[in-house]
C-alpha cells in the first residue's frame, strides 16, 4: 500500500507518479525525525516534526522543516527529493533557462544604462 500524506489526492497521486519515474521507491529511503527549531512554539520545540530523508543509492539527503507537522514535511521531503534527481538528470534543461533569462536581465540594463548616458550627454551640450 503506497504512503499517503495529508495533502490533496492529486497531490498524493502526482508525488508518487514522479517517484515512479525517476525509480525510486521506499525501499531505497532512510527516514528519520528529528527536532525541529523556530516557528511553532511548543509543538515545534517538543515534537521530532522535521525530517531527515536519505536516498540510499544517489545518497542525497534532504532535511525538511519548513511545516509545523510532521507529514506535510515528509511530503515535502519527498517532493524535494524529487526535484534533485530531475536536476540532475536535466542539468542543461534548467541551467541553460536561467542563463537566457541572466542574459535577457543584462541586455535589458545595458540598454538602459545607454539610454540614460545618451540623456546626461545631450542635457550637457543643450545649455551651450
Amino acid at each position: 500500500m503506497p504512503l499517503t500524506f495529508p495533502v490533496s489526492v492529486e497531490k498524493n497521486h502526482s508525488l508518487q507518479r514522479r517517484m515512479e519515474v525517476l525509480g525510486i521507491s521506499e525501499a531505497d529511503l532512510s527516514e528519520r525525525f528529528v527536532k525541529s527549531a523556530g516557528k511553532g512554539g511548543q509543538n515545534v520545540n517538543k515534537v521530532s516534526t522535521a525530517v531527515h530523508l536519505v536516498h540510499i543509492p544517489s545518497g542525497k539527503q534532504i532535511k525538511c522543516s519548513i511545516y509545523r507537522t510532521q507529514g506535510l514535511n515528509r511530503y515535502k521531503a519527498r517532493d524535494l527529493l524529487c526535484l534533485e534527481l530531475e536536476r540532475e538528470l536535466n542539468p542543461s534543461k534548467s541551467n541553460s533557462d536561467i542563463q537566457k533569462l541572466r542574459k535577457k536581465k543584462q541586455d535589458k540594463h545595458r540598454k538602459s544604462l545607454k539610454k540614460r548616458l545618451e540623456k546626461e550627454k545631450s542635457e550637457w551640450k543643450e545649455p551651450m
